[in-house]
């Protein structure tokens, strides 16, 4: 047991630190967190896609941008694309300033939402330098088989951890958000990240550091 415990602290450290930072998926999360809404399935979908994707690369399977070298090109054309859309939508809703909805705390269906988590998430080639590629190489470094388990179930429960902790965690700021004004901030903020992490992808496609 000692002996798996450092590769799977590492994994978890791992983890944790490639998806702490504030992206397009975790800023939706966040918001959903705060409307309360379809939050345990959002952060099961969230954390159970990232969980697919570092077991694909822990069990050797980053071969696969190699079989495909178009595809990094394809995911970050997409995946700007998208963000570029979300963005402009999360501004258009700060202009309009109509967040009764929000406030009143009316849903938008399952299916909506879940589909927007899913572009965010397999649409996001980050996410596959991440997983397949960064958390699938440390792995290596774990001769025995048993510790690369360990290495990707610590990455596995540090995206249960983290999703869980940011959609039902956000409740916390719900008081805040009572306010028409406080959802324009975050919705401005939200559309910032969006077309800054869309910008990053289409100077990564010019320079030709994706693709």
């Amino acid at each position: 047991m000692i002996g798996l415990a450092a590769p799977a602290l590492t994994g978890f450290a791992t983890g944790f630190s490639l998806i702490l930072a504030i992206g397009a998926q975790n800023a939706f999360v966040l918001r959903q967190g705060l409307l309360r809404q379809h939050v345990f399935w959002l952060c099961l979908f969230c954390a159970a896609s990232d969980a697919l994707l570092i077991a694909a690369g822990v069990l050797g399977f980053g071969a696969l941008v190699e079989a495909w070298p178009r595809l990094p090109l394809i995911m970050a054309l997409a995946g700007a694309g998208f963000l570029i859309v979300y963005g402009a939508m999360r501004f258009l809703a700060a202009l309009k300033g109509t967040y009764a909805m929000e406030i009143a705390g009316k849903s938008r269906s399952l299916g909506a939402v879940i589909a927007i988590a899913a572009a965010f998430t397999w649409a996001n080639p980050h996410v596959y330098l991440d997983t397949l590629g960064l958390i699938g190489a440390i792995s290596t470094s774990f001769a025995d088989w048993t510790q690369r388990l360990a290495f990707g179930g610590g990455a596995v429960t540090s995206s249960f951890v983290f999703f869980f902790s940011l959609g039902y965690g956000a409740r916390l700021l719900a008081p805040i958000m009572q306010k028409p004004g406080a959802w324009r901030v975050l919705d401005v903020v939200i559309g910032l990240t969006m077309w800054i992490i869309a910008a990053g992808l289409i100077k990564g496609v010019v320079s030709g550091s994706i693709g």
